[in-house]
């Protein structure tokens, strides 16, 4: 039991509550069109479908953070932030956790394969992207943007797990998605600005420093609840998804009131709390008006 509290531990199982969500309204708004077009799924057929979505959920997010640690780890031990982390604190083997980012990436692959042709084709993309991020802030201080488009696979990647077909509706969540976990992403960095700068890492933050990174992580918001809204007026949504969209917004607004360039002491309660709230019950309201107008 105490294996798996760790590995739940080493992928921060708890943050997949931000992407999640998403995944879900892009689920339910599948079926809905599915539903438009006079197509009805079993019900069992719609149970199987959604475990599939939740096994690659699950494992595309575990073997990406996997990765992310068994990268980073000589990092990690650096950074008295992250020395506690498992693979520097020797909790868990590099080797072990390599092998679980691919017993992850594999299972992500099989179970895309039972959901239908697109999704199976597209797996390699995915996983290619949500790996990719790891090595950016090598290189790039957009690593921030890449893990936002990695992220962002969530809804457009549940909508087409149930019908097969692109739309625009769920690229704009989408891309919602992309500016708002860029944004928190920023905000979440300004914690190692000195360590990044000395170990030659790229971030918005130590590129740019502490209030010019919190201005972009700003403006980063403002484009997501701009796509937020697109979507409600082209997907011709109920009323009520107003009302989450309004606490989506208010979150990111309260996130931004209580982090300061002088004061980073409630970064983690932007980070997870504010962010986490803001995804859960944007997307209970955006479902129940799907549900509302089907």
């Amino acid at each position: 039991m105490s294996t798996v509290k760790n590995y739940l531990s080493l992928v921060k199982f708890s943050h997949t509550i931000f992407a999640m969500p998403f995944a879900l309204i892009g689920f339910v708004f599948g079926i809905a069109a599915l539903k438009n077009n006079n197509i009805n799924l079993q019900t069992n057929e719609m149970v199987i479908r959604f475990c599939l979505v939740l096994v690659c959920m699950i494992t595309a997010r575990s073997a990406a953070m996997g990765f992310n640690r068994y990268l980073d780890r000589y990092f990690d031990q650096l950074n008295p932030r992250t020395a506690i982390r498992e693979i520097p604190a020797g909790i868990i083997k590099a080797e072990k956790a390599l092998g679980f980012v691919i017993a992850n990436a594999l299972i992500f692959i099989i179970a895309t394969y039972f959901i239908n042709p697109i999704c199976f084709y597209l797996s390699p993309v995915a996983l290619f992207v949500i790996l990719f991020y790891s090595y950016t802030k090598r290189f790039t201080y957009l690593c921030h943007l890449v893990l936002g488009v990695g992220l962002s696979l969530a809804p457009i990647g549940a909508y087409l797990a149930v019908t097969g077909v692109f739309n625009i509706v769920p690229l704009l969540f989408s891309f919602a998605v992309v500016f708002w976990v860029s944004g928190f992403d920023v905000i979440y960095a300004l914690q190692d600005i000195e360590f990044d700068q000395s170990q030659q890492l790229y971030s918005i933050p130590s590129y740019w420093g502490l209030s010019k990174a919190l201005n972009i992580a700003r403006g980063l918001h403002v484009i997501s609840a701009c796509f937020i809204i697109a979507a409600y007026f082209i997907g011709d949504f109920h009323l009520i998804y107003l009302a989450g969209a309004m606490v989506f917004v208010g979150m990111l607004i309260y996130q931004h009131s209580i982090v300061k360039p002088n004061d980073l002491s409630k970064v983690n309660i932007a980070f997870m709390t504010a962010n986490g709230i803001a995804s859960i019950v944007f997307s209970i309201f955006v479902i129940t008006g799907i549900i509302l107008s089907i």
